[in-house]
Protein backbone atom coordinates (compact mmCIF):
# COMPACT_ATOMS: atom_id res chain seq x y z
CA UNK A 1 0.00 0.00 0.00
CA UNK A 2 1.27 3.25 -0.95
CA UNK A 3 1.60 5.84 1.98
CA UNK A 4 0.15 9.19 1.68
CA UNK A 5 1.41 12.61 2.56
CA UNK A 6 -0.89 13.44 5.37
CA UNK A 7 -1.72 17.78 5.67
CA UNK A 8 -1.59 18.48 9.52
CA UNK A 9 -1.87 22.48 9.54
CA UNK A 10 -2.23 25.52 7.09
CA UNK A 11 -1.25 28.87 8.21
CA UNK A 12 -1.95 32.35 6.22
CA UNK A 13 1.59 33.41 6.25
CA UNK A 14 0.88 36.32 3.72
CA UNK A 15 -2.63 37.80 2.11
CA UNK A 16 -1.91 39.26 -1.25
CA UNK A 17 -3.79 41.28 -3.86
CA UNK A 18 -4.18 37.96 -6.45
CA UNK A 19 -2.87 35.37 -4.10
CA UNK A 20 -2.69 34.48 -0.51
CA UNK A 21 0.66 32.52 0.56
CA UNK A 22 0.08 29.38 3.29
CA UNK A 23 2.85 27.54 5.23
CA UNK A 24 1.32 23.73 5.18
CA UNK A 25 3.49 21.91 7.58
CA UNK A 26 2.32 18.03 6.24
CA UNK A 27 3.65 15.04 7.37
CA UNK A 28 5.46 12.77 4.73
CA UNK A 29 5.36 8.97 4.01
CA UNK A 30 7.72 7.36 6.38
CA UNK A 31 6.36 9.72 9.20
CA UNK A 32 8.90 12.80 9.07
CA UNK A 33 7.31 16.23 9.60
CA UNK A 34 7.76 18.91 6.78
CA UNK A 35 6.97 22.91 5.66
CA UNK A 36 5.98 23.25 2.56
CA UNK A 37 4.71 26.91 0.57
CA UNK A 38 0.86 27.02 -0.94
CA UNK A 39 0.23 29.68 -3.00
CA UNK A 40 -3.65 29.73 -3.18
CA UNK A 41 -5.19 32.01 -6.42
CA UNK A 42 -8.91 32.21 -6.80
CA UNK A 43 -8.84 31.01 -10.40
CA UNK A 44 -8.19 32.59 -14.14
CA UNK A 45 -9.36 32.76 -17.53
CA UNK A 46 -7.89 32.77 -20.92
CA UNK A 47 -9.17 33.53 -24.46
CA UNK A 48 -7.86 32.32 -28.20
CA UNK A 49 -9.27 35.02 -29.72
CA UNK A 50 -9.77 34.22 -33.92
CA UNK A 51 -10.36 36.76 -36.78
CA UNK A 52 -12.22 35.36 -39.63
CA UNK A 53 -8.85 35.00 -41.10
CA UNK A 54 -7.87 32.70 -38.99
CA UNK A 55 -5.20 35.29 -37.02
CA UNK A 56 -4.83 34.76 -33.62
CA UNK A 57 -5.34 38.09 -31.15
CA UNK A 58 -2.39 38.29 -28.78
CA UNK A 59 -2.05 41.43 -25.91
CA UNK A 60 1.76 43.06 -25.26
CA UNK A 61 1.88 44.00 -22.02
CA UNK A 62 4.28 44.50 -19.33
CA UNK A 63 5.08 42.21 -16.37
CA UNK A 64 6.10 43.23 -12.77
CA UNK A 65 7.50 39.58 -12.33
CA UNK A 66 9.83 39.65 -15.12
CA UNK A 67 10.14 43.82 -15.25
CA UNK A 68 9.46 43.45 -19.45
CA UNK A 69 6.77 43.16 -21.85
CA UNK A 70 5.73 39.58 -22.55
CA UNK A 71 2.99 38.46 -25.81
CA UNK A 72 0.53 36.41 -23.94
CA UNK A 73 -3.50 35.70 -25.13
CA UNK A 74 -5.63 38.00 -23.44
CA UNK A 75 -6.45 36.96 -19.95
CA UNK A 76 -7.35 37.46 -16.23
CA UNK A 77 -8.30 36.61 -12.80
CA UNK A 78 -11.93 35.78 -11.83
CA UNK A 79 -13.55 38.79 -9.85
CA UNK A 80 -14.77 35.97 -7.71
CA UNK A 81 -13.74 32.75 -6.62
CA UNK A 82 -17.43 31.43 -7.99
CA UNK A 83 -17.30 33.14 -11.39
CA UNK A 84 -18.29 31.18 -14.17
CA UNK A 85 -14.73 30.88 -16.37
CA UNK A 86 -16.91 31.77 -19.51
CA UNK A 87 -17.90 34.91 -18.01
CA UNK A 88 -14.40 36.06 -17.45
CA UNK A 89 -13.08 34.92 -20.18
CA UNK A 90 -15.64 37.16 -22.37
CA UNK A 91 -14.85 40.18 -20.06
CA UNK A 92 -10.91 39.85 -20.10
CA UNK A 93 -11.65 39.37 -23.93
CA UNK A 94 -13.72 42.64 -24.22
CA UNK A 95 -11.41 44.84 -21.82
CA UNK A 96 -8.44 43.99 -23.47
CA UNK A 97 -8.99 43.51 -27.07
CA UNK A 98 -12.19 45.18 -27.75
CA UNK A 99 -14.19 42.21 -29.37
CA UNK A 100 -16.46 40.92 -27.99
CA UNK A 101 -17.71 36.52 -28.30
CA UNK A 102 -21.06 35.48 -27.99
CA UNK A 103 -20.34 32.15 -27.55
CA UNK A 104 -16.85 31.51 -26.48
CA UNK A 105 -16.17 27.33 -26.54
CA UNK A 106 -14.42 26.12 -24.11
CA UNK A 107 -10.58 24.49 -25.16
CA UNK A 108 -9.00 23.37 -21.82
CA UNK A 109 -8.19 23.57 -18.70
CA UNK A 110 -4.32 24.65 -16.89
CA UNK A 111 -3.16 24.09 -13.82
CA UNK A 112 -0.12 26.39 -13.59
CA UNK A 113 2.34 25.30 -11.40
CA UNK A 114 1.28 22.00 -9.67
CA UNK A 115 4.05 21.73 -7.07
CA UNK A 116 3.60 25.04 -5.15
CA UNK A 117 0.09 26.37 -6.49
CA UNK A 118 -4.00 25.50 -7.07
CA UNK A 119 -4.20 28.39 -9.82
CA UNK A 120 -6.87 26.88 -12.52
CA UNK A 121 -7.07 28.48 -16.10
CA UNK A 122 -10.21 27.85 -18.22
CA UNK A 123 -9.12 28.68 -21.14
CA UNK A 124 -11.80 29.31 -24.32
CA UNK A 125 -11.79 29.65 -28.08
CA UNK A 126 -13.34 33.34 -29.34
CA UNK A 127 -14.82 33.71 -32.93
CA UNK A 128 -17.11 35.13 -34.89
CA UNK A 129 -15.65 38.21 -32.96
CA UNK A 130 -17.54 41.28 -32.81
CA UNK A 131 -15.96 44.92 -32.81
CA UNK A 132 -16.46 46.78 -29.64
CA UNK A 133 -13.93 49.10 -27.32
CA UNK A 134 -11.01 48.13 -25.55
CA UNK A 135 -11.54 49.07 -21.58
CA UNK A 136 -8.36 48.76 -20.12
CA UNK A 137 -8.12 48.59 -16.16
CA UNK A 138 -6.13 51.98 -14.28
CA UNK A 139 -2.61 51.20 -14.99
CA UNK A 140 -3.01 48.80 -17.41
CA UNK A 141 -0.99 49.24 -20.85
CA UNK A 142 -1.53 46.87 -23.66
CA UNK A 143 -1.22 46.79 -27.53
CA UNK A 144 -2.80 44.64 -29.66
CA UNK A 145 -1.15 42.42 -32.01
CA UNK A 146 -2.51 39.47 -34.87
CA UNK A 147 -0.62 36.65 -36.04
CA UNK A 148 -0.79 33.10 -37.76
CA UNK A 149 -0.51 29.82 -35.69
CA UNK A 150 2.65 29.04 -37.62
CA UNK A 151 3.91 33.13 -36.08
CA UNK A 152 3.00 32.02 -32.89
CA UNK A 153 4.73 28.08 -32.69
CA UNK A 154 7.72 29.80 -34.08
CA UNK A 155 7.50 32.28 -30.98
CA UNK A 156 6.84 29.52 -28.65
CA UNK A 157 9.85 27.23 -30.23
CA UNK A 158 12.75 30.31 -30.30
CA UNK A 159 11.76 31.18 -27.01
CA UNK A 160 9.70 34.54 -27.50
CA UNK A 161 6.91 33.65 -25.76
CA UNK A 162 7.51 31.52 -22.33
CA UNK A 163 4.42 32.22 -20.63
CA UNK A 164 3.10 29.13 -19.37
CA UNK A 165 -1.02 29.16 -20.33
CA UNK A 166 -0.08 30.69 -23.66
CA UNK A 167 2.10 28.63 -24.61
CA UNK A 168 -0.14 25.68 -23.94
CA UNK A 169 -3.16 27.16 -25.44
CA UNK A 170 -1.71 27.69 -28.56
CA UNK A 171 -0.12 24.15 -29.13
CA UNK A 172 -3.58 22.86 -27.92
CA UNK A 173 -6.11 25.04 -30.27
CA UNK A 174 -3.46 23.87 -33.58
CA UNK A 175 -3.97 20.44 -32.50
CA UNK A 176 -7.89 20.57 -32.04
CA UNK A 177 -8.49 23.07 -35.02
CA UNK A 178 -5.88 22.94 -37.04
CA UNK A 179 -4.00 19.20 -37.47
Amino acid sequence: MVEKVKRLKRELAYQGIVTNMYRDTVEVPGGAIEEWDFLHHDGAAAVVPVTEDGKIIMVRQYRNALDRETLELPAGKLDDPKEPGIECAKRELEEETGYRCEHPEWLVTIRTTVAFCDERIEVYVARNLIPSKQNLDDGESIEIEMYTLEELKEKIFSGEIEDAKTMASILAYGAKYCE
